[in-house]
C-alpha cells in the first residue's frame, strides 16, 4: 500500500507542483536526448572494452536504458495527476485529496534498486518499488550523474589522446627514418634500442586509450553517484583530468633521441671539414717539431755548456686514431665516429701545444743570448752618452763582452758576467759630479744590488739569470763561469755566431 501523501494540498500548491514538476520533466527529456546522443556513449557502445573501463561501463552502461524506463513512469504519473486536475476548473476535496497522493505520495511503482541507495550499483535490488514523483526524479538524476561521469570521462579520453599519439607515433615513424639513414639500429646502438622501446610504449598507450580510456582518467572526486541533471543535458563538463603522464613522457623521449640524431647528422655534414682540421693541427705541430729540432742543434752548436731538452717525435698513435675515424667516416658509422672525432680535436690541440712548448724550452738560451746582446748594445750607447767611451777600462770590459757574446759556442753565464762589469764600469765614482745620473732612480741599469757577476739585483740579471739556471748554463764553462783568464788562449771561436 502506497504511503498517505499527508495534509492535502490546496488547488494554488498542486497547480505550483504541477508546474514544477512539468519543467523538470522536460529537463529531463533534453538531458537524455542530448545523452543519447553523446559521441562517448556511442564509443562505449561500439568499443571492445577491456580493463576498468569494461568493468565500469557493464554496470553503467544499463543507465540509459533505465533512465527511459523511470522517465516513462515519471511522465505518466505527471500525466494522471494533470488529467486529474483538468476535470474541474475548482476541484473540490475527493479531486484535491487524489491530486496530493499522486504528486507527493508514493504513488509510482517503478523498478527496485537506485545507485544512491541501499542497493549500489551491481547490487541486488528489489525486484519494484512505489515512490513519490520527487523520489522517482531524485533517482533518475543519480543514475544520470552516474551514466554521464563514465561516458564524458571515456570521451575526455578519447578526445585528448588519439589524435595526439597518432601525431606523436608519425614523428617516431620520421626520427627511425633519420636514424637508420645514419645506420643507428636497434642492438648496436643504444639510441636504436630507445626508439624501439618508444615505438613498443606508444602503440601500447594507442592500444589502452582505445580499449580502456577510464584507466587514463583522473577524477577530481570519488565517481558521483547522485547528482542533478546539468542545464544544457549532457553536455556537463566531466570533473577530472585526463593523465597524459606517459604520453608527455614519451614525448620528451623522442625529443632528446631525435636531438641527438640531429647532432649525428650535423657531424656527418661537418665530419669532413673537422678532420681536415685535425689534420692542419697535426701538421702545424709537426712543422713547430720540425723547426724545434732544427733550433735544437742551433742551440748545441751556439751555446756552449747547456742542457738542451730533447724534441718528442710525432704523435703516431694520434694519426692511428685518424685513420681509424676516416675509416668510420666512410662506413658512415656516425654515431662511433662523434666521440671520437672529439677526442681528435682536444688531442691535436695538445699536440699543437706541446710542440709550442717545446720549441719555447729549446729556444730559450738562444732568446737570453739575444737578451744580452741587446743590453750591451744599450750600454754601449750609454756609454757614448756619458761621453766614457773611450775610457780604457770601458772599451776593455765591452771588447771582452762582445767577444763573448758573438763567440761560438757561447758560454752565457761567462757572457752574462762579462756585460754586467760592463754596466758597472760606466758609473762614476763617488762623489764625482754626475755620479747616479748613470744609474735611474738611483739604481743604475743594474738595479739596485748589482753585484760584479751580474746575477743578482733587479735588473736585467735577475730575467737573464733566471733563464740561464733553467736550462743549466755555466756548468763547466770557461774559468767556471767567468771571462778567460790572463794567458788563456782564445781557440778561434768563431766570431758573430
Amino acid at each position: 500500500m502506497a504511503a498517505s501523501a499527508g495534509p492535502a494540498l490546496s488547488r494554488e500548491e498542486v497547480d505550483r507542483a504541477l508546474a514544477r514538476l512539468g519543467a523538470e520533466r522536460d529537463a529531463v527529456e533534453s538531458a537524455l536526448l542530448s545523452l543519447q546522443d553523446h559521441p562517448g556513449l556511442r564509443l562505449l557502445d561500439g568499443a571492445g572494452l577491456t580493463g576498468r573501463t569494461q568493468e565500469r561501463w557493464s554496470v553503467v552502461g544499463q543507465g540509459l536504458p533505465l533512465l527511459w524506463a523511470l522517465f516513462d513512469r515519471y511522465s505518466e504519473a505527471l500525466a494522471s495527476a494533470r488529467a486529474v486536475r483538468a476535470r474541474k476548473a475548482r476541484p473540490g476535496g475527493p479531486e484535491l485529496a487524489e491530486l496530493s497522493e499522486l504528486l507527493t505520495g508514493d504513488a509510482v511503482t517503478v523498478p527496485g534498486g537506485a545507485p544512491d541507495g541501499p542497493q549500489r550499483l551491481g547490487a541486488p535490488a528489489r525486484l519494484v518499488e512505489r515512490v513519490s514523483l520527487d523520489e522517482l526524479m531524485e533517482r533518475m538524476n543519480s543514475w544520470y550523474a552516474t551514466v554521464l561521469e563514465v561516458v564524458s570521462a571515456a570521451d575526455a579520453v578519447w578526445t585528448a589522446l588519439p589524435a595526439r599519439i597518432d601525431l606523436l607515433i608519425a614523428e617516431l615513424r620520421r626520427v627511425q627514418t633519420l636514424a637508420a639513414s645514419l645506420g643507428v639500429r636497434s642492438g648496436t646502438h643504444p639510441l636504436g634500442d630507445d626508439l624501439e622501446a618508444l615505438d613498443a610504449d606508444l602503440e601500447g598507450l594507442r592500444t589502452e586509450v582505445r580499449a580502456d580510456p577510464l584507466a587514463l582518467w583522473r577524477p577530481a572526486r570519488v565517481p558521483a553517484q547522485r547528482g542533478a541533471v546539468p542545464d544544457g543535458g549532457a553536455s556537463g563538463l566531466p570533473s577530472g583530468v585526463v593523465d597524459t603522464e606517459r604520453f608527455d613522457r614519451a614525448g620528451r623521449a623522442l625529443d632528446g633521441v631525435r636531438q641527438e640524431l640531429e647532432n649525428l647528422l650535423r657531424l656527418r655534414d661537418d665530419a669532413e671539414e673537422r678532420l681536415q682540421g685535425v689534420g692542419d693541427l697535426l701538421q702545424r705541430a709537426d712543422a713547430t717539431l720540425a723547426e724545434a729540432r732544427r733550433a735544437r742543434g742551433e742551440v748545441l752548436a751556439k751555446i756552449a755548456a747547456t742542457e738542451v731538452p730533447a724534441v718528442p717525435g710525432p704523435a703516431s698513435a694520434l694519426r692511428e686514431r685518424i685513420v681509424l675515424a676516416l675509416d668510420l667516416r666512410q662506413n658512415g658509422q656516425w654515431y662511433r665516429l662523434a666521440p671520437l672525432l672529439d677526442a681528435l680535436e682536444d688531442a691535436a690541440a695538445k699536440e699543437l701545444a706541446r710542440a709550442r712548448q717545446s720549441l719555447t724550452e729549446v729556444t730559450q738560451p738562444l732568446a737570453v743570448r739575444a737578451e744580452l746582446r741587446g743590453r750591451l748594445d744599450a750600454y754601449k750607447a750609454m756609454a757614448a752618452r756619458l761621453r766614457v767611451s773611450e775610457d780604457p777600462v770601458v772599451v776593455e770590459r765591452y771588447e771582452k763582452a762582445r767577444w763573448l757574446l758573438w763567440s761560438a759556442p757561447c758560454d752565457l753565464r761567462a757572457a752574462a758576467g762579462a756585460v754586467a762589469r760592463f754596466q758597472q764600469a760606466l758609473r762614476p765614482a763617488p762623489g764625482e759630479p754626475g755620479a747616479g745620473a748613470a744609474e735611474p732612480g738611483g739604481s743604475g741599469y743594474g738595479g739596485a744590488g748589482s753585484s760584479t757577476d751580474g746575477y743578482g739585483g733587479s735588473g736585467y740579471g735577475g730575467a737573464v739569470q733566471d733563464g740561464i739556471e733553467r736550462n743549466g748554463i755555466g756548468r763547466g764553462g770557461a774559468a767556471a763561469g767567468g771571462e778567460p783568464t790572463d794567458g788563456q788562449a782564445v781557440d778561434g771561436r768563431v766570431q758573430g755566431g
